[in-house]
């Protein structure tokens, strides 16, 4: 029960940080769906709209989305993307 209180927590935070990202995704046409987070601190997360067949999608998600989320939440390991 503590367990999934913390992953809760660790969600909420993801959840509120993906808020923060989202505006520049969407300038451009795209979005990103926070699909899970795990208990090793992946997080997984679903590319949708123009994002989802950009080719610099896999920048997008780590230079990007990932860098962001592991400076604002400790225990985000990494983010993957998720088809």
């Amino acid at each position: 029960m503590i367990k999934e209180k913390k992953e809760s927590k660790i969600k909420e935070k993801v959840e509120e940080a993906i808020k923060d990202i989202r505006p520049s995704l969407r300038a451009d046409g795209g979005d990103v769906e926070l699909l899970e987070v795990t208990q090793k601190g992946v997080v997984k997360v679903r590319l949708t709209g123009a994002c989802s067949g950009c080719m610099l999608s896999k920048i997008t998600l780590k230079s990007g989305i990932e860098r962001y989320l592991k400076q604002q939440i400790a225990e985000v390991k990494e983010v993957v993307a998720v088809s």
